[in-house]
């Protein structure tokens, strides 16, 4: 079960900088994007969070 939560973590942390370098790198993003990326941010954040404590135990 442990290698499944690693694998998932690793995944949503490539999400994660996938989505941070897609917000760094746009120059012509509209506050739309932007807040649509935030809130996707936080859901990845979430996820990892979640997974990383359900790895502790």
């Amino acid at each position: 079960m442990k290698d499944k939560i690693t694998t998932a973590i690793e995944y949503y942390n490539f999400k994660k900088n996938e989505l941070l370098d897609f917000v760094n790198n746009g120059k012509n993003l509209s506050a739309d994007e932007i807040i649509k990326s935030g809130i996707e941010l936080q859901t990845l954040e979430y996820k990892i969070t979640a997974l990383e404590v359900a790895k502790e135990n």
